[in-house]
């Protein structure tokens, strides 16, 4: 039946070849122009960077961020972590904003959104540095038998979410893997 038809239209097997053939290589021209089309551009900021310095005072044995209460505006990519840490140095003040705002979903924000960032105090992680040794004070750590960078910045710092200054600072590609006597540069 096939046969008759192309007989009927006048084009053979090799005509109707040569045309699918064409279709297939505009299609992939296509989609190989858009690709080239799009590597060029430059990576979209999604949260703007932090511009000014934050300032902390002690009250009442306390540390509380200057120039709060705020209103801040949601920017795309932003959570309420980001926005803790830009305005208290601590992501963990998130419920803080959470809680002022009533948010039901602390996971879902909109752009332009309008918080209210509250006056409360800078909130810490619980973990003591007494759990994983002593204290580290300088510049300069050299890495015992047991050690690792969470374990470390806890020490260093008071926060083990800061062990990735420490893996950028000493270029270590896994932090998972340190040795000891390795000396690591503490970032102040």
């Amino acid at each position: 039946m096939l046969k008759d038809l192309l007989k009927k239209i006048k084009l053979n097997e090799s005509t109707i070849s040569m045309i699918l053939g064409a279709l297939v290589i505009i299609v992939i021209g296509g989609l190989i122009f858009n690709y080239f089309r799009g590597v060029r551009k430059p990576a979209e900021q999604i949260i703007p960077p932090i511009t000014e310095e934050l300032k902390l005072v002690e009250e009442e044995g306390k540390l509380y961020p200057e120039n709060l209460p705020i209103t801040h505006k949601v920017a795309k990519g932003e959570s309420l972590w980001a926005i803790a840490e830009k305005y208290y140095g601590s992501g963990y003040n998130w419920v803080d904003i959470a809680k002022e705002n009533g948010l039901k979903n602390p996971n879902v924000l909109l752009v332009d959104q309008e918080l209210t960032i509250p006056r409360t105090a800078v909130k810490k992680p619980a973990v003591t540095a007494s759990v994983f040794g002593e204290t580290i004070t300088g510049d300069k750590y050299t890495v015992t038998k047991g050690d690792h960078l969470w374990g470390i910045a806890v020490r260093a710092y008071g926060d083990g979410y800061r062990s990735t200054e420490i893996a950028k600072a000493n270029n270590i590609v896994n932090p998972n893997i340190i040795h000891p006597g390795n000396v690591l540069i503490i970032p102040r």
